[in-house]
């Protein structure tokens, strides 16, 4: 990979550049914002999913409990759960939450019409039948909540990895290489300006010594023309008589 981008230096190019890396600090600033943001909720998700894991261990056990107890109380249950039972009374519907530009899915649970097999039990054990009920309805809903919780957690754990390396390419490459680019293009241009002043400086020097020349040759010529006409008496129309006494 090149230590900087291949342009021509130039002044619209240094502007371009200069624009490009307010840009990439700007993009850099406002990412690593977003990976703080997803970093601090997906440590809130992690601590829900502990809690939920710790509290589902305890459900789960006092459901497993229940679930002995009817069995127990009324003998099998799987006939009268079977003619009872015919369709899901607790379902699932998702959602989606916007975090930080990220939707993360959240699932919840609802009750789908009456309870159809309220009656179960009714000749015996139904006090355990009905506990039964209420201990795994519990138990569901807490699955439905770690569910949605792992899902988050998945999804966060992605987008924070994907941010987090956008974060670094922009800080380790884009913007040393746009910095080193810019240095480039001011060394270029301020070295062009040096060879510019020293041109400039040789032409005036030039000129100033062609006028020189010039004035010299002109003064030369002046003084010589003068000494041709103040030398030259034959060429005067007037001869004034000289007169010679004793």
């Amino acid at each position: 990979m090149s230590d900087k981008i291949n342009v021509f230096p130039s002044r619209m190019a240094l502007t371009i550049m200069k624009a490009r890396l307010k840009g990439a600090q700007k993009g850099h600033s406002l990412l690593k914002k977003k990976a703080d943001a997803l970093t601090l909720r997906f440590r809130n998700i992690l601590k829900k999913i502990i809690e939920t894991k710790m509290l589902m261990g305890d459900v789960m056990k006092t459901a497993s409990f229940s679930l002995a107890e009817a069995k127990f109380a009324t003998g099998d249950l799987n006939h009268m759960i079977l003619q009872n039972v015919t369709k899901a009374q607790i379902k699932v519907k998702s959602k989606k939450e916007n975090v930080a530009g990220v939707n993360l899915p959240i699932f919840e649970h609802y009750q789908d019409g009456a309870d159809t097999y309220e009656l179960t039990g009714l000749s015996r054990g139904g006090q355990q039948i009905d506990r039964l009920k209420k201990n795994y309805a519990k138990a569901i809903q807490l699955l439905v909540e770690l569910a949605s919780l792992q899902t988050s957690f998945v999804t966060l754990d992605e987008v924070i990895k994907i941010t987090n390396r956008r974060v670094n390419a922009i800080e380790h490459v884009i913007i040393p290489r746009i910095e080193r680019t810019l240095s480039y293009i001011s060394t270029e241009l301020d070295e062009r300006e040096r060879e510019e002043f020293y041109r400039l400086k040789k032409v005036q020097e030039k000129k100033k010594a062609l006028r020189k020349i010039k004035e010299d040759k002109k003064a030369e010529e002046k003084a010589a023309g003068q000494f041709i006409e103040s030398s030259n008496l034959l060429a005067e129309d007037y001869d004034e008589d000289l007169l010679f006494t004793d």
